[in-house]
């Protein structure tokens, strides 16, 4: 999985967005504080298409109205707005089309400035794009590979929000919990994804490792034009894929892992590479 998946491109010349405290988007009127912001809200380099392509299939996903726009259109957002939903779901269908045994995760995990109107059109786009390919709620054990390409199924929506009642295609956000360390230690993180792996429930959850530092207002006041990459990322992705490698998939183990920059290191190889270790499982009990 990819963290803030969507941020590859954010738009530096459009007002801050509904995610950012009062004073920060006051000081963004000044266009500088707005390429600095860039620097800190991109997370990752790749396309939707490109990640596909990596190996990435759980996308993390933030959206968000204008406000001041007319239409309804909704936007993926990250202290700047990134491209319309739309766009990235189109996207993210053609590749499915292109490769019908292949499944993805879609978690709508943080709404901005969204009634309920936006929220029905934004889910009537995802109905849209993917049509027959959504995957409806069901009992998550059930969800396997096989269950997805006898069913013709690629797609299971996430979306934390009491709306997801009413479509039987969107799943709650509970069947998703991503626990996040909130840190800029890589030592604290590294327990931390240790302690919630062995909270994490027996049956009836998807989990998510997220992988990921996240900096504070200090350390972007350090490292003003550093920006994340350089600061957080690059130094420590060494260190994660390390713990990465030493994990077991299954129950009580590791499930879906996030990170940033997602192509620095052979992070998608290396995830991938632990479902090797459930085949051995499977060949030793027969």
């Amino acid at each position: 999985g990819s963290h803030d998946s969507f941020s590859y491109w954010v738009d530096e010349k459009s007002p801050v967005g509904p995610d950012q405290a009062t004073a920060i988007k006051r000081l963004a009127r000044i266009s500088l504080v707005r390429k600095i912001m860039k620097k800190w809200s991109v997370t990752q380099n790749l396309t939707f298409k490109e990640q596909l392509e990596g190996g990435i299939r759980y996308f993390d996903l933030r959206v968000s109205s204008k406000p001041g726009e007319i239409e309804q259109e909704i936007y993926f957002i990250h202290g700047l707005f990134g491209i319309k939903v739309w766009d990235g779901l189109k996207e993210m269908n053609s590749f499915l089309e292109q490769h019908p045994k292949e499944v993805i995760f879609l978690d709508f995990n943080h709404f901005y400035a969204m009634d309920d109107n936006h929220h029905h059109f934004l889910i009537n786009r995802i109905r849209s794009a993917f049509e027959s390919k959504l995957c409806s709620v069901e009992c998550v054990e059930y969800v396997t590979l096989l269950y997805m390409w006898e069913k013709k199924h690629q797609v299971l929506i996430f979306y934390h929000h009491p709306l997801n009642q009413e479509y039987p295609f969107l799943w709650p956000g509970n069947k998703m919990p991503a626990p996040w360390a909130n840190t800029t230690n890589v030592h604290k993180l590294l327990q931390f994804l240790e302690t919630t792996l062995g909270e994490r429930s027996r049956y009836g959850t998807f989990h998510v490792s997220q992988a990921i530092l996240t900096p504070r207002v200090k350390t972007i006041a350090r490292h003003l034009i550093s920006g994340l990459k350089n600061t957080l990322v690059h130094r420590n992705l060494p260190m994660i894929l390390n713990w990465v490698k030493a994990q077991k998939p299954g129950v009580m183990g590791v499930n879906i892992i996030t990170s940033d920059f997602v192509e620095l290191v052979d992070f998608a190889a290396t995830v991938i590479a632990l479902n090797d270790l459930l085949l051995e499982e499977d060949e030793s009990a027969t």
